[in-house]
């Protein structure tokens, strides 16, 4: 069985660190990857992390996944409330998905308290900060040793 992990990140996380601080913290997104990656080998997993601004290409690394991940983390970040395409290609893969969101988005503007993912999502992760990043991982994990749905 496959212990392969896609994490996938959506548009403006690559300047996490930089954009909104008080909202999203200092961490980078390559600081967040360097976490992911010591903690999936600590789990056992195969980690794959990527980040894209283009929502085609998101869709493009679900499909891939189907054909070898276990689960998916996602953070859609904007993506998360207007994705319907995001949510249909969600729909596609067989293995766990876990939403991530940095901030509680519940405690943010009205538009943000819908998320097309989260009908997809077995887990959502939101208000944890990056270390959402890792309870998510951790709970992927405890998955994957389930049986599959």
């Amino acid at each position: 069985m496959s212990r392969l992990v896609t994490i996938l990140n959506g548009p403006n996380l690559n300047l996490l660190g930089k954009r909104q601080p008080e909202i999203y913290g200092r961490d980078t997104l390559a600081d967040i990857e360097n976490a992911c990656r010591t903690l999936g080998k600590q789990l056992k997993l195969d980690i794959s992390f990527q980040q894209s601004n283009r929502e085609y290409e998101l869709i493009d690394w679900i499909h891939e996944a189907r054909e070898k991940a276990a689960a998916i983390v996602i953070n859609p970040a904007a993506f998360t409330h207007t994705s319907v395409a995001l949510l249909d290609a969600l729909n596609t893969f067989e293995g766990w998905v876990i939403e991530v969101h940095i901030s509680q988005v519940h405690k943010r503007e009205a538009f943000r308290h819908h998320s097309y993912v989260s009908h997809r999502a077995d887990a959502v992760m939101a208000g944890f900060g990056v270390h959402g990043y890792e309870l998510a991982l951790r709970h992927a994990a405890h998955l994957i040793g389930l049986k599959k749905k």
